[in-house]
């Protein structure tokens, strides 16, 4: 018998708390931006709301393709914390998390993910897998999708619509 796992979405309200920390997180959106990269960010939160880690895409000045904005969070808040478990905190990011974002996500066992803007291509909760709609998942946690979508949308979209004009006006 197939049991769908009741933890995996969060109906809690937005919260002042979710407007701050995703405000935070477009503005390490933007840091991505200044270096040339897709403008993503994320910022880890204990439950105390004290910021553990942060983060924006850096695979392009990296020269790695695992440099997200959510894997440099992650890193950070291990570091910081002194422990790869990061229980009892909130991931905030401005586009909804990859399947190898949702791996690290799982494995580091975050117990809230707060995204912005869906990612109908590569989107791993929900847009294009759900990663952790698996009920054989040894990890579940709450979600809570499209806080401040259309600011989080409105900055990838006007990157990449900014990025194909520059690409035609060299051909």
């Amino acid at each position: 018998m197939f049991i769908q796992p009741s933890q995996t979405h969060c109906d809690l309200t937005l919260t002042e708390q979710d407007v701050y920390f995703m405000q935070y997180a477009l503005s390490l959106a933007d840091k991505a931006e200044q270096e040339g990269e897709i403008p993503v960010g994320a910022v880890l939160v204990d439950k105390s709301g004290k910021i553990v880690g942060e983060g924006w895409n850096r695979s392009i000045i990296l020269s790695d393709p695992t440099a997200h904005a959510e894997i440099q969070a992650i890193r950070m808040a291990g570091q910081h914390l002194q422990n790869y478990r990061l229980l009892d905190t909130t991931l905030y990011v401005t586009l909804e998390p990859c399947p190898m974002c949702a791996g690290a996500i799982l494995h580091s066992r975050i117990g809230r993910l707060v995204f912005g803007a869906s990612d109908y291509k590569t989107g791993a909760i929900g847009s294009r897998f759900h990663l952790f709609e698996d009920y054989k998942m040894n990890h579940f946690l709450q979600i809570r999708g499209g806080v401040m979508r259309d600011e989080c949308s409105q900055k990838i979209s006007a990157f990449f619509k900014k990025r194909r004009q520059e690409q035609k006006q060299k051909e």
